[in-house]
């Protein structure tokens, strides 16, 4: 029988942690670059050193990505903890950028 309790308590979860790299997969890739360019395309560098691009355009109807649709929000993308955000608290999965995007 499960000893623990899930979700943890809110007071255990702290933005220190977001970072942390070991608990991280072994395989998981950070992004260490990002740069916009048309269309809704991001230029990746991830820490391996590969250089990838990920195609934003299916994901613009979507929440939470619809609000930088059509908005210059879109190209103040940065890097933090390993992966993509914008302004207004949006980010996504590194896994995601690294899994569907193509080499460059």
């Amino acid at each position: 029988m499960p000893t623990g309790s899930w979700p943890p308590p809110a007071s255990s979860l702290s933005a220190s942690r977001r970072c942390n790299k070991e608990n991280a997969i072994q395989d998981l890739f950070d992004v260490v670059k990002v740069e916009t360019g048309p269309d809704y395309t991001l230029f990746l560098q991830f820490e391996n050193g590969e250089k990838r691009v990920f195609d934003m355009a299916p994901y613009m109807d979507k929440k939470p990505f619809v609000q930088l649709k059509g908005s210059p929000l879109f190209a103040k993308a940065a890097v933090d903890c390993g992966t993509v955000v914008w302004p207004g608290n949006i980010d996504i999965a590194p896994e995601t950028l690294y899994d569907r995007s193509l080499p460059v």
